[in-house]
């Protein structure tokens, strides 16, 4: 028994060495997960600053026409600080805290993500670069970024704030039908249902008159 289970070792160590730094359990995921090595430009770690992220639909109320979305939709960090995330997730299905455009050279594809299924929580850490810059933070699983679960890290203060974060900026293509009850919206619906009456009053007199 002890000789087989030295023989499996290898192969149960094969999928953790594919994925570099990657780490995985059941019920969460950590990809390029960074806390020592530095991006270059960063003489050495600034500080540590600490984040809790929640995730899930019960964020999404205050914000109309959202289904999905973090708690909060924007953080502010100095540059090359190391920013550890302690994400969880209040939904029984997965989402993501994944963070976009940072360089490649030390985060495989301009990556780092946190995933997690299902209630649960995930802390890892990774070191943000020197630049000034707005860099995405969004859910990628299906349609989740679409439906509101978005948000940015600014790193000293950013070079700008991104569209369609829910409560905080405006959407790139804003919806095309009124969703708030004002002055514009009761009119609109006033006149559609004028416009109803007058085709179905129309329609009843032009058969009348075919009838006769």
């Amino acid at each position: 028994m002890k000789r087989l289970q030295t023989c499996l070792w290898p192969i149960l160590l094969l999928p953790m060495l594919a994925f570099g730094g990657h780490r995985m359990d059941m019920d969460s995921m950590v990809m390029n997960e960074n806390p020592m090595t530095l991006p270059e430009g960063c003489q050495k770690i600034a500080g540590d600053q600490k984040i809790t992220v929640h995730a899930g639909r019960k964020h999404a109320k205050k914000f109309p026409g959202v289904v999905f979305a973090y708690d909060q939709q924007s953080w502010d960090v100095d540059p090359c600080t190391r920013l550890t995330v302690h994400f969880v997730n209040d939904d029984d299905i997965r989402h993501q805290f994944m963070v976009h455009g940072l360089p490649e050279k030390t985060y495989p594809e301009g990556m780092f993500t946190i995933e997690v299924s299902g209630p649960g929580e995930e802390t890892a850490s990774f070191i943000l670069p020197p630049y000034k810059k707005t860099y995405l933070v969004h859910c990628d699983i299906a349609q989740h970024t679409e439906h509101g679960m978005k948000a940015q890290i600014k790193v000293a203060g950013g070079d700008k704030d991104l569209a369609s974060l829910p409560g905080l900026t405006k959407p790139v293509r804003p919806d095309r039908y009124p969703t708030v009850w004002n002055t514009q919206s009761v009119i609109f619906l006033v006149l559609a249902l004028a416009g109803g009456l007058v085709l179905v009053w129309g329609g009843r007199w032009l058969f009348k008159a075919m009838s006769d």
